[in-house]
């Protein structure tokens, strides 16, 4: 994401002055990003149909190309020969599992009855937003936090796998089994593993499998050296471009929608922070005190928090309908998400200075 190249971690007191200019003034861009789409969504007639109708499916080509423009430079950063450093750190990868697939989607179903008991459709539509675990604009956020990019990319590689298998049978266990266990009114969800696994192949595979050839082609022509200090530098800053560009066409598709219903938005938008808050700040504590270090501390906390905002959406507007609550919910969701970690990044960096062990440096 940044410009500058690979070294070793910069002290704390200075983390967010080593930024670069693109990622310390990453909230104006994200702000500005905002007022562009509402204004294009506002003034532009017909913007919201054409830009509806370029799809494949339910998925949205305008939004799909942010993703993998926004990935690909991250994932081409990550040095794949460390991989096994991370797959062999089991803290890492059981606290991991546990946090994304049994205290979120939890705390979700938790906080949308608390929050919402007399709004059903958004309700239901918060705990699809709950199941549906991050695998792309958390490497984003990682990255800027200064994580472990090996660590992020092997748990979302792992998340991926799990929601191929788990999203379907946690839908219907949140929806039908534990309302009905709890006297609760329930909600029915059928969503086809086959689906989730497209998504998963179109959101992670792809940007992957460029981001592993760049890498290995790059290193193999040119060398290492070469590859981290002229071709990263390059492609670096396509990451923010393409998350702006994600921004604009997200606003410019459901601005009129959520300002004509404030109210509605804010309702959904209150268990949403405080769901980024416990995820990201209960993840950063425990990855501390089972002794991860700062970066596979901040890329556990990062896993844990973000959710798939895509694949959510897709499925509330594939079961439920395109006005349904259900997908106002899910449109709601990174709307939210996106200024929140915006925010946790820079909280992440000055709580850096809570890891006093001296950390080896990222080779």
């Amino acid at each position: 994401m940044s410009t500058r190249p690979e070294q070793a971690a910069p002290p704390a007191p200075g983390v967010i002055g080593a930024l670069s200019t693109l990622d310390r003034f990453l909230p104006v861009w994200i702000i500005a990003a905002m007022a562009a789409g509402l204004l294009l969504g506002r003034l532009v007639p017909g913007l919201n149909t054409a830009l509806e109708a370029v799809k494949i499916g339910e998925i949205s080509l305008p939004i799909a190309f942010g993703l993998l423009l926004m990935m690909y430079p991250v994932l081409a950063k990550v040095r794949y020969d460390l991989l096994g450093t991370v797959t062999g750190d089991r803290r890492l990868l059981i606290s991991s599992l546990v946090l994304n697939w049994i205290l979120g989607p939890a705390l979700m179903f938790a906080l949308a009855w608390t929050f919402l008991p007399d709004l059903p459709e958004y309700r239901t539509g918060l705990i699809i937003v709950g199941l549906a675990r991050c695998i792309a604009m958390v490497l984003i956020w990682n990255d800027l936090a200064c994580g472990d990019r090996e660590a992020a990319a092997v748990l979302v590689a792992l998340n991926s796998i799990f929601q191929v298998i788990a999203f379907g049978a946690l839908g219907w266990f949140y929806l039908q089994i534990l309302p009905g266990w709890l006297g609760l009114p329930e909600a029915a969800l059928q969503v086809s593993a086959w689906d989730i696994a497209f998504y998963v192949l179109i959101f992670l595979g792809i940007p992957l499998l460029a981001g592993y050839l760049s890498r290995r082609l790059g290193e193999r022509a040119k060398g290492r050296a070469w590859y981290e200090n002229a071709f990263l530098p390059r492609v670096g800053p396509l990451a923010l471009y393409g998350l702006l560009f994600t921004i604009v066409i997200l606003f410019a598709l459901q601005g009129d929608t959520i300002t004509s219903q404030p109210a509605d938005v804010a309702r959904i938008a209150l268990p949403l922070l405080a769901y980024f808050a416990l995820m990201w700040g209960g993840s950063f504590l425990a990855g501390k005190l089972i002794g991860l270090g700062y970066e596979r501390s901040t890329t556990l906390a990062f896993t844990a928090a973000g959710n798939n905002f895509e694949l959510a959406i897709a499925v509330a507007v594939g079961v439920f309908g395109v006005t349904s609550g259900q997908a106002l919910a899910g449109v709601v969701g990174p709307l939210i998400e996106v200024p929140v970690l915006v925010a946790l990044v820079y909280v992440s960096l000055a709580g850096r200075r809570l890891f006093t062990a001296k950390e080896p440096a990222r080779a």
